[in-house]
């Protein structure tokens, strides 16, 4: 049986996946057209990436997590992201910011999650060792 929480959340999902996908797409295509022509073989998308400036090539990386990220969200998974996350925490990220109201919408999905998943309860590190005397 589904909970209000959770109906609420694959509602938001619903709803911010293809906004978010269309932001990130707009800004992948904006970059794309900021660098040079990108070869489809191997060796010359070496010797492309090894011609860019350290601008481009930052330019580039993102273009690169900008498509995976796309791919996700469009039902192919991407290295890196769980197969069965329809909404990376990656792509809201790098889609905040560039339209108030998905920005709002953003938001109103993290709470859900937070509200779905509430913190644990406090613990110690897994990286601090424990008295073992």
């Amino acid at each position: 049986m589904t909970t209000a929480v959770e109906a609420e959340t694959n509602n938001l999902v619903a709803a911010l996946r293809l906004p978010v996908w269309n932001t990130l797409a707009a800004r992948a295509d904006t970059i794309r057209r900021s660098l040079p022509p990108r070869p489809d073989s191997a060796g010359e998308r070496y010797a492309w990436l090894r011609d860019l400036t350290p601008e481009q090539a930052r330019r580039a990386s993102l273009l690169d997590h900008l498509e995976a990220l796309c791919s996700h969200l469009s039902g192919r998974p991407a290295l890196g992201y769980a197969p069965d996350d329809p909404l990376p925490d990656e792509a809201l990220q790098e889609a905040e910011g560039f339209n108030p109201s998905l920005t709002r919408l953003i938001a109103r999905y993290r709470q859900t999650q937070a509200a779905a998943c509430p913190a644990p309860p406090p613990h110690v590190s897994a990286d601090i060792p424990a008295d073992v005397s």
